[in-house]
């Protein structure tokens, strides 16, 4: 059928909203009841309209079948990783600050780009505890750990299990090594250097005190580390590929949703075996995930027009620089699982004279992989643990960049360029 524009505009003001609400009424937006007043408020018309012109299925199946296991993946590895507490207190030099990206950038496709960030954003914030300039780490920590090293695994980002679901093997992923590692290197780089700059602009009293204050590091809570193998097994083995009921058509919803009752299950048991003082000691709080849950609940709903939309768009583009282009951009603003799904499907029946993986030319698979991947870090919006590392930072004392500042201050200035540099280099 054919998407009327004005229909789209809910999830525009959505987007605006996030951007712009905050910097006239900020103590207003801090409250996550106020950000579902909006998410429902621009969500229930996109989803009444749905239903009406017979389109509930695609409706359903966004908020049923992508919303939900993406919220339950988030909040289990939300849960587990703030069940591990990182005590003790090291020197927030650049160097220190730089092994701490290093080890999530690896981590990050090894447990999930939400898993390595959660793991890791509370000991980082809490080693930087003494420095006046750190927004720029956790900056960068969202570009490297929460998105750029997600891409050699489908366990790494969404997107890449939702291909990996339609027929790309498990090991092709590790292909997208060379672009894994300049991405890394070059951010890891810039890093590096920019936190020197800052290092030596901080308070010399803070370093000193940052310098005397030295405590070996401890770890409590260990036992999510189990909890957070299960969540990667579960990832890995609980779907379609491994249990073929999941896929058929006519299949029970709890059926469907198995790995999410295994998640909500983990999520209880983490609860339950580890002690309240660790999440205590974690300043842990339920904050930070429900807003990303309030947030992106309106996002989801508004956006299925959207996609709807690109599904039968009529325009064709053929070359992989433009489905590198094409795949990131969007994926800057809509949830990159889905639009990676979109942009698969548009390069279903482009003739190629290499081989094919997933059904589609491999370079196009490997720009539509990487696009999805590297561009949703240009926005706090583009990927899941980007809100949630925010939101830890903030609640943690850090003054993070408003929306636009995010976007004008730092992706265009670091992001825009590296990924520009990946293009000439791959694609």
């Amino acid at each position: 059928m054919e998407i009327p524009f004005y229909i789209m505009i809910p999830f525009v003001v959505m987007l605006l909203s996030i951007a712009i609400v905050p910097l006239f009424a900020e103590e207003w937006w801090e409250s996550n009841t106020h950000k579902l007043w909006v998410s429902l408020a621009l969500g229930i018309p996109v989803a009444t309209w749905l239903i009406a012109v017979g389109e509930s299925d695609d409706l359903i199946h966004q908020m049923i079948f992508d919303y939900v296991p993406f919220i339950l993946l988030l909040m289990a590895l939300f849960v587990v990783t703030g069940g591990i507490h990182v005590a003790g207190n090291i020197q927030a030099r650049p160097s220190i600050n730089l092994l701490f990206l290093g080890i999530g950038w690896v981590l990050a496709s090894l447990m999930g780009t939400t898993g390595a960030a959660m793991l890791l954003i509370r000991p980082l914030l809490s080693t930087n505890s003494e420095r006046k300039y750190k927004a720029h780490t956790v900056i960068f920590f969202i570009f490297v750990v929460a998105n750029a090293g997600g891409l050699l695994t489908p366990l790494g980002d969404p997107p890449l299990f939702l291909l990996f679901q339609k027929g790309a093997e498990f090991t092709w992923f590790l292909k997208l090594l060379p672009q894994w590692f300049t991405v890394g290197a070059i951010l890891l780089t810039i890093y590096y250097f920019l936190d020197k700059h800052y290092y030596a602009k901080e308070d010399k009293e803070a370093i000193a005190q940052d310098e005397t204050n030295v405590e070996p590091l401890r770890f409590t809570g260990l036992i999510n580390i189990v909890w957070l193998l299960c969540i990667v097994m579960a990832t890995m083995f609980i779907n379609g590929k491994y249990i073929p009921a999941m896929n058929e058509e006519d299949a029970a919803w709890y059926i469907k949703l198995l790995r999410e009752f295994v998640f909500v299950g983990i999520i209880i048991a983490s609860m339950l075996t580890t002690k309240k003082q660790v999440r205590i000691d974690n300043k842990y709080s339920w904050a930070p995930i429900i807003e990303v849950a309030v947030l992106f609940i309106g996002i989801f709903a508004t956006m299925t027009p959207a996609l709807m939309y690109l599904e039968e768009a009529s325009f064709r583009i053929h070359l992989p620089w433009q489905y590198f282009y094409s795949t990131g951009g969007l994926s800057a603003f809509l949830d990159n699982a889905p639009t990676a799904l979109v942009f698969h499907a548009m390069a279903h029946g482009i003739p190629s004279a290499g081989e094919l993986v997933a059904g589609v030319d491999e370079t196009l698979l490997e720009a539509i992989s990487c696009g999805a991947v590297f561009f949703g870090a240009m926005t706090y919006i583009g990927n899941g643990p980007n809100f949630m590392v925010k939101a830890i930072a903030e609640q943690d004392g850090t003054k993070m960049p408003s929306f636009f500042h995010y976007i004008i201050q730092y992706s265009l200035i670091y992001l825009l360029p590296t990924y520009v540099i990946v293009q000439l280099i791959f694609f």
